[in-house]
């Protein structure tokens, strides 16, 4: 009985002791990682129309600066903007006031510039251009490598339309 206790421990212990390595897989990581990895920065041109005073594309500026949007957006898209991509998946927007502070924000952040007054303090004093904000929205990292902002349109987060929108939105009178 004693023999046949030891040999069963024994076994036993040698099932936790087996070479498990060959039964794991061990994926190519690298091909991975450079999925994940972001494209380089790029340089965008503003095209002609894009900054505008079209009401319909300030408010859809406005949903998208001031709304996370997709299942759990709090009001409905304008005119022009969808809750679903064209796959049937809900559409994130931009969320910017979690991080800029710009009139009539709620629960704005403080981590990105205050945008409020933009148009006055930027764009009317010529300090900024209509330019420089859509490929600030676009891709921040041409200016500032180290941004921690969302890279817009490089990643196609956002469309060139929705981008224009964003920036009509932040220069407009309010």
């Amino acid at each position: 009985m004693k023999r046949t206790i030891m040999m069963s421990l024994l076994v036993g212990a040698s099932l936790f002791a087996t070479d498990y390595a060959k039964v794991i897989t061990h994926p190519d990581v690298s091909k991975m990682i450079q999925k994940d990895l972001l494209a380089p920065p790029k340089v965008y041109m503003m095209p002609t129309g894009c900054i505008t005073n079209d009401p319909d594309a300030i408010a859809r500026g406005k949903y998208i600066f001031n709304n996370l949007n997709g299942k759990k957006a709090k009001k409905t898209p304008p005119k022009g903007l969808s809750r679903k991509t064209k796959n049937g998946k809900p559409k994130q927007y931009g969320n910017c006031v979690a991080c800029h502070n710009i009139e009539g924000a709620k629960g704005a952040g403080n981590i990105g510039p205050n945008l409020s007054h933009y148009k006055k303090n930027f764009i009317d004093s010529g300090a900024r251009t209509d330019a420089f904000v859509y490929q600030k929205i676009a891709d921040a990292r041409i200016d500032n490598p180290t941004t921690h902002m969302t890279i817009n349109l490089t990643t196609k987060l956002f469309t060139p339309r929705e981008v224009c929108d964003i920036a009509s939105y932040i220069v407009s009178p309010k």
